[in-house]
């Protein structure tokens, strides 16, 4: 399980209802397997929820947010949020 902090943002700025994200940090991106893309699952603000990485450009990674988990987590895009996470099983 990775244990971190992000600000809720949109994937792409240009289109203000499609998919929220938050970025993994640098450091963190190793612990859960490399920058590639793969299932998520874990909580996001205590919240369960499942998700999916996608790669930034410029070398990041970032966690796919469905709008129901930012809704059971009681966050919204601009919000801090804390989410412990882990590599789907499968």
């Amino acid at each position: 399980m990775v244990a971190f902090t992000g600000r809720v943002r949109r994937w792409r700025e240009d289109k203000p209802g499609g998919l929220a994200v938050v970025d993994v940090p640098a450091e963190l991106v190793a612990e859960l397997g490399g920058r590639r893309q793969y299932r998520v699952t874990g909580t996001i603000e205590d919240a369960p929820f499942t998700g999916s990485t996608m790669l930034v450009t410029g070398g990041g990674l970032c966690v796919g947010v469905s709008k129901a988990a930012l809704e059971a987590a009681g966050a919204a895009v601009g919000d801090e949020v804390s989410l412990d996470i882990t590599p789907a099983a499968g």
